[in-house]
């Protein structure tokens, strides 16, 4: 997002925040709702890539944005764990992205399309057994 700002100074500048803080943001945003799992790839062909990735990465892993001056579209591709309603996380997902780019970038989110990819089923917990 380029934005020519004046300041309280005076001064005149060019602000500009790049795609991949935008898809960032957004990629961390989604992941603050409950039931939501991992982005990016289903959790099999991530297992199979084998992509390791850093906390940066991983959070812009699976989101694509479309950038202006005022708005902005994101594409989510995420996962959902078992046991939670798809429209519910979805529905949250989306204000949660909607109002963190704008608090923290002062884009508004034109669009907000979402895919999900696969289901994150938890690991079951083994008990041990008494012999």
């Amino acid at each position: 997002m380029a934005e020519e700002q004046k300041s309280e100074h005076g001064f005149v500048g060019e602000t500009i925040i790049g795609d991949d803080v935008v898809a960032s943001i957004a990629g961390l945003a989604a992941q603050e709702i409950d039931g939501v799992g991992s982005l990016g790839k289903s959790t099999v062909r991530r297992a199979l890539s084998g992509a390791f990735a850093d906390a940066a990465e991983k959070a812009r892993a699976g989101v694509a944005v479309e950038v202006g001056k005022r708005e902005c579209i994101v594409d989510l591709q995420m996962n959902v764990h078992y046991g939670y309603s798809i429209p519910n996380i979805i529905n949250e997902v989306r204000k949660k992205v909607a109002a963190r780019l704008l608090e923290f970038t002062g884009l508004i989110a034109k669009e907000i399309n979402i895919r999900i990819v696969g289901i994150d089923i938890p690991q079951q917990k083994t008990q041990a057994r008494v012999a």
